[in-house]
């Protein structure tokens, strides 16, 4: 048995990615470099001061520079690299299968249309396979403050697109845009095969839990830290061994904990909920999956078994077949076999 630090043991273990939004991982340095090729004017005048602008006091005062630094994504190459620069950090942080959200009506809306951005993803995941051999799915994800038209209107791109496309998602601003509004595109994703993930109860009340699993079936939930006040929907997460995405550091960063002293992740370890750590927008909440899991460790003494059922759920949660499952749990079992760490 080789005993490691905390930090080596995470950094060497295998691991998948389920919560994570292209557009967050857009690092500021690659932000200007795609805006002077495309003589795109941002609002911030170096990378230092754009870093500064970081400090989130909610939700929507991230989301509201998200969009901003999206606006410089215009072309396929674009999309290509900030999605390739993702690979390299999910290569440096021993990431096997990561799945990508995308938010197409961020681009669609402001007329860059649906193959550019698609296509230049799908690119680089293919290439990320072969050359790094990271496997990837992607999730179209709909922008709930936008209404369910809106939705509809870019998933007339799915049938074109089909071979590209493993599920559907909805995240943007949760207050006030329960998932009850968005009913029937969900159905019609749902009948056509297609995966169901949902960012409900981040900010938003138990009762958007609720919906997502009752009204929009989903296989998924994104979040979901305020069903812990719900102790029937607690129950019955566990029950159905309903994954939830939970990403430290971004609850951190928005304020859903003020410590991560205090995060529940722990706690829904023990109340038997299949819970996994990721790391949702990562260039702009201050760590990828590593730092997510190291961070938390620390703060909430995180033992060799916690980490090794997180993965494991982030494995089993993942919308990967069972051969392909099977793979990823022997990889992870090497690994723990193998490996321990001490607290320093």
């Amino acid at each position: 048995m080789e005993n490691l630090s905390l930090e080596n043991f995470i950094k060497g273990i295998p691991k998948a990615e389920l919560h994570l939004h292209i557009e967050g991982t857009f690092e500021p340095e690659l932000m200007f470099e795609i805006a002077e090729r495309n003589n795109t004017k941002i609002d911030y005048s170096s990378v230092e001061e754009l870093k500064s602008a970081y400090n989130f006091n909610n939700l929507q005062e991230f989301l509201n520079i998200y969009y901003t630094g999206a606006k410089v994504l215009q072309k396929e190459e674009d999309f290509y690299d900030l999605t390739w620069a993702y690979f390299l950090k999910a290569k440096e942080d021993n990431i096997i299968h990561t799945e990508i959200m995308f938010d197409p009506q961020t681009h669609t809306e402001r007329g860059i249309p649906f193959d550019v951005v698609i296509n230049g993803i799908s690119k680089a995941q293919e290439k990320a396979k072969l050359e790094l051999g990271i496997t990837s799915k992607l999730i179209m994800s709909f922008l709930r403050h936008l209404d369910q038209n809106s939705a509809f209107e870019v998933y007339k791109n799915y049938e074109k697109h089909k071979e590209k496309i493993d599920a559907v998602g909805l995240d943007s601003s949760e207050v006030g845009n329960p998932p009850i509004l968005f009913s029937q595109i969900f159905s019609k994703a749902k009948n056509d095969g297609l995966k169901i993930t949902v960012h409900a109860g981040e900010e938003g009340p138990p009762e958007y839990v609720w919906q997502a699993l009752d009204i929009l079936n989903v296989h998924r939930i994104d979040h979901g830290n305020r069903s812990l006040e719900d102790v029937n929907l607690i129950n019955r997460i566990a029950q159905q061994q309903i994954a939830l995405t939970v990403c430290p550091l971004s609850n951190l960063k928005l304020k859903v904990v003020r410590d991560l002293k205090e995060h529940p992740l722990k706690k829904m370890l023990d109340l038997g909920i299949k819970v996994t750590v990721n790391s949702d927008d990562p260039a702009y909440f201050g760590g990828y999956i590593n730092e997510n899991f190291l961070a938390t460790a620390k703060a909430i003494n995180l033992t060799k078994e916690d980490i090794y059922k997180l993965i494991k759920n982030s494995f089993d949660a993942s919308f990967v077949c069972d051969s392909h499952k099977k793979q990823m749990f022997e990889r992870l079992e090497k690994y723990y076999s193998k490996t321990n760490f001490i607290y320093k």
